[in-house]
């Protein structure tokens, strides 16, 4: 065998060197240079356990609830029903999603911020433990948050990458099981080409390293609802980022059988006086995942993006009213989560009414990635938006 990889080694060292002389009595002949075609190959240690992890989660009638807000963002959530932003509150708020009994029925997965994923009840059990027991698999947010990009039109660009491998194993090691990247396109802005690169490599380096410790990654590349565009324009946008996020995955030898996206529903900007209707949304958004998204991948999990929670249900139930090639279903915080803040107060016997609005929710959307959702009934809160201009957590 070493034998053969020497012989092979040398070929193909003396077909790169064009000064290769065959010697035949006193006669010199130059040797013709020989192509050589260089193939990338992944190592594909955790291949079949990705497959069937990204499967799990695209399942029908699930969906993901994203509870990975950073602590800060969790604070103003907890300030909207006038609890102090403390561990003790964040603990008991993200106890109360991760126990709700019969979550599991709509709910494949749960994208935790790290202070959870670590983070244990009450009662000393630990939340990914809660999860697992449910049906859930327990996911990781692991980027570190966005900074302004330099040379751009006042954008930003996702931090994180440095040593992303080291803690994706220890994630892993802890019980997650897939993993999330959340970087930004803002339309208004531009967006420019750079910033664009910049989210799309940045993407496709996370989804390696996370693919290569045994982590589904989730691919969001959000562009957002913010300015005053029609749906043209988001449709534009979309298809240049996609394009682009693509095509780095491939370069860095991603298996798209392995990952999963989060995109944005191509929608008008916030401020565009022309809205869209449910139906208009699904075409559009259908269209870009057509034209740019190959069907290897099991499953396009959307983001609300300050939608309604029923705007939302909504758009995603027009999305599923015919077969689609993956999974179209939604990985929603705020348009899960908004009732049941509401609802709870951070009142002890709020909780189980809480949980009821939770499972309410997630019903609804589960329906929605049916196609077998309806909007009556639907209390006025649900129906009111969320949008939040120049969102950041």
């Amino acid at each position: 065998m070493a034998a053969v990889a020497m012989s092979a080694g040398m070929a193909l060292k003396s077909s790169f060197c064009g000064a290769a002389v065959q010697q035949s009595g006193a006669t010199a002949v130059a040797a013709k240079p020989q192509r050589v075609a260089m193939f990338a190959v992944r190592a594909g240690g955790y291949d079949e356990e990705l497959v069937k992890t990204a499967k799990t989660i695209a399942s029908p009638g699930r969906g993901i609830l994203a509870i990975d807000e950073s602590n800060a963002t969790c604070g103003k959530r907890l300030a909207s029903i006038g609890l102090e932003n403390n561990e003790v509150n964040r603990q008991a708020y993200r106890q109360l999603l991760c126990t709700t009994p019969g979550l599991g029925e709509y709910i494949s997965g749960a994208i935790m911020f790290e202070e959870t994923l670590y983070q244990s009840t009450s009662d000393g059990k630990l939340m990914v433990d809660c999860l697992k027991e449910g049906g859930i698999l327990p996911g990781i947010k692991v980027d570190k948050g966005l900074v302004p990009l330099p040379g751009s039109n006042d954008e930003s660009w996702c931090q994180g990458l440095d040593g992303l491998a080291s803690r994706t194993a220890a994630y892993y090691k802890q019980g997650a099981r897939f993993a999330k990247w959340r970087t930004v396109v803002s339309i208004p802005n531009g967006p420019s080409d750079l910033a664009i690169t910049e989210a799309a490599w940045g993407l496709a380096r996370y989804a390696a390293i996370c693919q290569d410790t045994g982590l589904v990654p989730i691919v969001e590349p959000e562009v957002l609802l913010d300015g005053s565009h029609g749906i043209d324009r988001t449709l534009e946008v979309a298809e240049k980022v996609w394009s682009k996020v693509f095509y780095f995955l491939a370069e860095n030898n991603v298996m798209f059988e392995g990952i999963l996206l989060k995109p944005s529903m191509v929608t008008p900007g916030a401020e565009c006086p022309e809205r869209a209707t449910p139906e208009q949304v699904a075409e559009y958004t259908l269209r870009m995942l057509k034209r740019r998204v190959p069907p290897a991948v099991p499953g396009i999990m959307f983001l609300s993006g300050g939608q309604s929670e029923v705007e939302a249900t909504l758009n995603l139930n027009a999305m599923n009213q015919s077969p689609n090639p993956w999974h179209v279903s939604f990985s929603y915080a705020r348009a899960l989560q908004n009732s049941v803040l509401k609802t709870w107060k951070g009142q002890p016997e709020n909780l189980e009414a809480a949980k009821k609005a939770l499972l309410v929710r997630a019903k609804a959307n589960s329906l929605a990635q049916l196609g077998k959702y309806s909007a009556e009934g639907e209390a006025k809160e649900a129906k009111e938006g969320m949008f939040v201009k120049g969102y950041t957590y």
